[in-house]
């Protein structure tokens, strides 16, 4: 007989230290019931990107995604101000927006015509003339929280979730805030689709280089793997390396600069990877239990035609990075739904993210709105 949920749960004591701690079990990477259960609470009730900042930053100026299987609108009101909404007519549910970003005057549902304003109020209804009770006031767009950080826009789709502060925390924010993000520029962005569950890609990410050795020897050549450190917050993960100056792969070493480089995961699902003047960041959506897209934005000090070839080099070197994990992430995805795997014993020495983000997996689903 198949396990409850309640039972998988119960697989896991996130109460031990890491010392003594192993992964989360199979289970929580293959079986769908996880996955709906990701959907309600961890996805719900954390922030997720929506936006970049520059795709809004006039009236008018929108952006559509969607965020734990919601349709979502991001939009700047003529009054400036920048507020998001369930992409969701609220005549008959069709999408109001579909193009995934644009510049509009008002928002129109293709549908019956139902008409919104920018700031959400419900503008226009065709045929509407002789129905009793019905308050237009009261049919506006469904709001969803919203905030602009930094390069980006986040929403959070739980009304009563937490706030932006509790969700990254303070620490992190004042860390962020001094690697003067605004000087760069948004470059390019590519689509990874993974075959394997979101979380292999996280734990990947968080297994504190581990991997990267035995790996990446593009990416080794240039971090100095003695001294790479692992950093825990409440809700982050910083992974921080030297940089090592003229490493034998010249392909990387051309391309990789700066002092350190500086690796920090946000739970659940979103990483910014930064070297002296450029940044990549990572947003990793479930598509099923068993695949995933992983979003990648390229960021650069400068984005001129004559820094173009350069730029593009770099973009180049995180592509052979992908491959190199598509194909082990895949495999490790095999191996979950062997019957000779439950679980790992984790690294004391590397892996302590991953500790961290079980931890707080375990925490979203256990919780009192779980």
């Amino acid at each position: 007989m198949h396990a409850t949920v309640i039972e998988l749960l119960a697989q896991y004591d996130p109460a031990l230290p890491l010392e003594e701690a192993s992964t989360i079990p199979a289970s929580w990477y293959i079986d769908p019931r996880i996955a709906e259960l990701e959907r309600r609470t961890t996805f719900s009730c954390t922030w997720q990107l929506a936006a970049r900042a520059d795709q809004v930053r006039e009236p008018g100026q929108y952006v559509t995604c969607e965020i734990a299987g919601e349709p979502i609108l991001v939009v700047r009101g003529e009054d400036g101000v920048l507020r998001g909404f369930f992409n969701v007519c609220r005549h008959h549910a069709a999408a109001v927006m579909t193009q995934a970003q644009g510049c509009a005057k008002n928002l129109r549902c293709p549908y019956h015509g139902w008409t919104y304003t920018l700031e959400g109020a419900l503008k226009g209804t065709p045929s509407f003339t002789s129905e009793c009770h019905f308050d237009r006031a009261a049919h506006g767009l469904a709001p969803v929280a919203i905030r602009a950080w930094e390069n980006w826009v986040f929403v959070r789709l739980d009304a009563q979730g937490p706030s932006f502060e509790e969700g990254f925390g303070s620490n992190l924010l004042g860390e962020i805030a001094s690697l003067q993000l605004s000087r760069l520029s948004w470059f390019e962005r590519r689509h990874y689709h993974f075959d394997c569950n979101w979380k292999v890609f996280v734990d990947n990410y968080l297994d504190g280089g581990y991997h990267v050795p035995h790996l990446h020897k593009g990416l080794d050549s240039v971090l100095d793997f003695k001294k790479y450190t692992i950093e825990n917050g409440a809700r982050h993960c910083l992974q921080s390396s030297p940089i090592v100056k003229g490493g034998d792969h010249a392909q990387f070493s051309s391309v990789r600069g700066g002092e350190r480089a500086l690796y920090y995961w946000v739970h659940p699902n979103f990483m910014i990877n930064w070297y002296e003047g450029m940044m990549d960041t990572n947003l990793v959506l479930p598509l099923d239990a068993d695949h995933t897209e992983v979003i990648f934005d390229f960021w650069f000090a400068d984005v001129s035609e004559a820094a173009r070839e350069r730029n593009r080099a770099s973009v180049e070197v995180g592509q052979i990075i992908q491959d190199e994990d598509m194909a082990i992430c895949k495999s490790v995805q095999r191996g979950l739904h062997s019957r000779a795997y439950s679980t790992g014993r984790l690294s004391v020495r590397r892996e302590a993210g991953e500790h961290l983000f079980h931890r707080l997996l375990h925490e979203d689903f256990t919780s009192t709105r779980a």
